[in-house]
């Protein structure tokens, strides 16, 4: 099991984000996370990756208990996370955002950088744009450029937020063939995303969130056709009875 979470809880005063959360990522998993605004989704990404440091229960990545480790040690240690709003460094190059995230990301030397910044272009179809200032890209480009800068900090596990949200029907067809092609080649994902059809042509398993709760967890297409995700998240409450 790469990630754990056991009772994971977190309130913000009398607004509960974490409701004693139970969740497991396997090596090699597609997960995907659901639910409707507000039903704490990235507040759990802010857990796992230590934004947030959890009032009780306790995170494992990869047999450790990070719990109480900061952003960056969990970053070295293999957790990866992209943004719902791109927030490139605008006045630098692709190569030089990607430089950025691997240099820090990751232990190692300038030429390892380097060579996993020059990886990471080629994967993510961002070589022939490896000069062009990250500010005047397209925000297709800018989604490919933050997938890509989570990918340069070589993580064990990619955390998506949304990276989905805003495109078109055919940039999303594009972006999901590349995260698709990024699972198959062995990239553990856990992926937050309101397009629920983008999200199923990829993930093996699903988890929708309520208020903070866990209410479902299995397989995609059972888990949207259970009356409590229906009422929650589909609002199809009279359809379900």
């Amino acid at each position: 099991m790469l990630l754990k979470l056991t009772a994971v809880s977190k309130r913000f005063g009398a607004v509960v984000a974490a409701d004693a959360i139970d969740m497991h990522v396997e090596k090699g998993e597609a997960l995907g996370i659901i639910g409707a605004n507000g039903a704490g989704k990235s507040s759990l990404f802010n857990l796992i990756t230590g934004v947030l440091r959890a009032d009780s229960g306790t995170v494992e990545f990869d047999g450790r208990d990070v719990t109480r480790v900061a952003v960056r040690e969990r970053c070295h240690a293999g957790i990866g996370r992209s943004f719902q709003i791109p927030r490139p460094f605008e006045s630098l190059t692709v190569f030089e955002n990607l430089m950025v995230a691997a240099e820090y990301g990751r232990p190692g030397t300038h030429a390892d950088a380097v060579g996993v910044s020059g990886a990471v272009l080629e994967m993510t179809g961002l070589a022939g744009k490896a000069n062009l200032v990250a500010g005047k890209l397209t925000l297709l480009d800018r989604k490919r450029l933050e997938l890509a800068r989570a990918l340069a900090s070589q993580p064990q596990v990619l955390l998506l937020d949304e990276i989905a949200g805003g495109l078109t029907e055919a940039e999303c067809d594009e972006l999901v063939a590349l995260i698709r092609s990024l699972h198959q080649s062995g990239v553990t994902i856990v992926w937050i995303e309101h397009i629920v059809h983008a999200l199923l042509s990829v993930v093996s398993r699903l988890v929708v969130l309520e208020f903070g709760k866990k209410i479902a967890d299995g397989e995609p297409r059972a888990v949207m056709n259970e009356p409590a995700v229906r009422r929650s998240y589909l609002g199809l409450e009279e359809t379900a009875a």
